[in-house]
């Protein structure tokens, strides 16, 4: 439905998008994932055809934006961050005069009208102005605003910003309805909310796409050994180097060491430690616990941290850091 060939994007030599591809099956929920300045706003404006690539094409659905701009453009919906509403206008009274915008015959705007409020569930405030609306309920409007004239796309920039809780749980059962039978390109720098609503994941950094598959597949790939933080009661006499020894002898475990980044308890005579474990090790929990036992020391925590998603976020964010500090301050 959306393919991506290698488009690429320069702002003052100042590379914002680097040899881009990717292809978008219908029915699929895709998330562009990464941090302000990763190239997520100039990669959208390419496919939705508001800006052209100096390198490389898009197609949406056998169409090239570039080249037939009003075909291309009558296939998508697009929800940018902040949605072009009218808050003077009522919600019945916006959506009326996009379908007139988008040259819907009259005998049917009505019809196209009551069925983007239904799927959008917003017909209770139709009446109501959008300017009196909350948050969840403007964002609700401007989604119905982007599925007026029913494409096949629709392409969602930040759909849950400033949502609280409750509407970020309604908009993400919204977006997983209409996906049954759309393409949905969701842009996002909120990882748990592309991890949780998104089918496939993209992550961009520094103009690229670092990584490109299932959230769960992402996370396998991620690799990396398991690690246990173990917070426990030092034997003052003999000192915390030797609950680390402790640790290290434990079957399983590659190495042991203080933790870094969280300073001990020492007037009550606690230390938190890791245990790195080696990557064919079983669960180290009771062997850790029972190695802890039996020399006297007390654990107050013992938890195992397992690869995730963050974690390979993050990777990637490092490993992207020279080109992102090309672009610092540049919105792309």
């Amino acid at each position: 439905m959306i393919s991506v060939r290698e488009i690429s994007k320069s702002f003052s030599g100042l590379q914002a998008v680097d040899a881009v591809s990717f292809d978008l099956p219908t029915g699929q929920i895709a998330g562009l994932l990464g941090p302000n300045g990763a190239g997520k706003s100039t990669t959208i404006k390419m496919i939705t055809g508001s800006l052209a690539p100096d390198s490389g094409s898009v197609s949406i659905c056998g169409i090239d934006p570039a080249e037939s701009p009003s075909q291309a453009r009558a296939l998508v919906g697009y929800l940018p961050e902040s949605a072009p509403l009218y808050p003077e206008m009522s919600a019945l009274g916006y959506l009326t005069y996009r379908a007139r915008l988008w040259g819907i015959a009259k005998g049917d705007r009505a019809a196209r009208v009551g069925s983007a409020m239904e799927r959008c569930r917003i017909t209770d405030v139709a009446k109501r102005r959008i300017g009196h609306l909350s948050k969840g309920y403007r964002q609700r409007v401007g989604l119905a605003a982007a599925l007026i004239h029913d494409p096949p796309v629709l392409i969602l920039d930040e759909p849950t910003n400033g949502l609280d809780p409750t509407q970020i749980r309604s908009a993400r059962s919204l977006i997983r309805e209409l996906a049954e039978d759309k393409t949905m390109l969701l842009c996002s720098h909120i990882l748990p909310e592309v991890e949780l609503t998104c089918d496939r994941v993209l992550v961009m950094a520094g103009g690229k796409v670092r990584a490109d598959g299932v959230p769960s597949e992402l996370v396998r790939s991620a690799g990396g050994p398991v690690r246990y933080v173990v917070e426990l009661r030092t034997n003052p006499a003999a000192g915390p180097e030797h609950a680390i020894r402790a640790l290290a002898s434990v079957a399983g475990a590659a190495s042991a060491e203080r933790d870094p980044h969280q300073p001990d308890d020492h007037d009550r005579g606690w230390t938190r430690a890791i245990v790195h474990a080696t990557p064919d090790a079983p669960d180290l929990r009771e062997p850790i616990a029972g190695a802890l036992e039996d020399r006297g020391l007390f654990v107050r925590e013992l938890t195992r941290v397992t690869p995730s998603l963050e974690s390979l976020f993050v990777r990637l964010m490092d490993e992207a850091a020279p080109a992102a500090e090309s672009t610092a301050g540049a919105t792309f």
